[in-house]
């Protein structure tokens, strides 16, 4: 079980943030970036999951800059209220959490990122403006940065039923990124990786996903 700690910002408020950490020496750190609900229940769960893999991992509370404790859960109007809150905190921001985040956890070694949703955009940002090996989970807002310049690898994770991301955007990604990895899911929709939620969830796609997903910061960051 992880606990509840605070993050310095680059401005003058801090945040909260769920730290779930490694036994013994961990492998590296993780930013766990998360998608319009807060977090919940859910993301708390993957970032146990990657710290019982051996990566201490924080996931920052990037709406505590508008509301603070945001947990939301799946239905329509938290949808509405998410999609609203992660306009006001914006991109930008929320790469900058990101960077305080990491700092949070730098004597766990090198850093990365993975981010579900929004937060796969977030995490695509992270590597362009911060350098940092990150696994993009289904961004649906990735497209427009594309052309921008990476300064760390990425590996990207989209479902093939996905309606908010058709396979020409996925397309977009292997021709503007040929050099990365971007895999596609038969049969999964959007949240593949949302465990918690049936509608969404895609067993065979997610435990797929994070097979690969592990390989690629044991490659990156635990043996780099």
């Amino acid at each position: 079980m992880g606990k509840h700690i605070n993050i310095p910002t680059s401005g003058t408020q801090c945040i909260g943030a769920y730290l779930a950490e490694a036994p013994g020496k961990p492998k590296g750190g993780l930013v766990v970036i998360q998608e319009i609900f807060g977090i919940n229940a859910h993301i708390r769960t993957v970032a146990d999951r990657f710290a019982a893999a051996g990566y201490t991992a924080v996931a920052p509370a990037f709406f505590d800059h508008v509301e603070t404790n945001v947990e939301l859960d799946y239905s329509s109007e938290s949808m509405a209220k998410g999609r609203q809150l992660a306009t006001e905190v914006g991109l930008n921001r929320a790469v900058e959490d990101v960077a305080s985040a990491a700092e949070a956890i730098a004597s766990a070694g090198k850093i990365g990122t993975v981010g579900y949703c929004w937060g796969g955009t977030v995490a695509m940002l992270s590597a362009i403006r911060l350098g940092l090996p990150s696994v993009s989970y289904y961004g649906a807002r990735n497209v427009p940065f594309l052309e921008e310049q990476l300064q760390a690898p990425v590996m990207f994770h989209f479902g093939e039923e996905d309606a908010s991301i058709p396979p020409d955007m996925v397309a977009k990604h292997r021709q503007m990124l040929p050099q990365m990895d971007v895999y596609s899911y038969p049969g999964a929709g959007h949240a593949f990786n949302r465990d918690i939620d049936p509608s969404h969830y895609h067993q065979a796609s997610a435990e797929l996903a994070l097979k690969r997903t592990l390989a690629f910061f044991d490659k990156y960051l635990a043996h780099a």
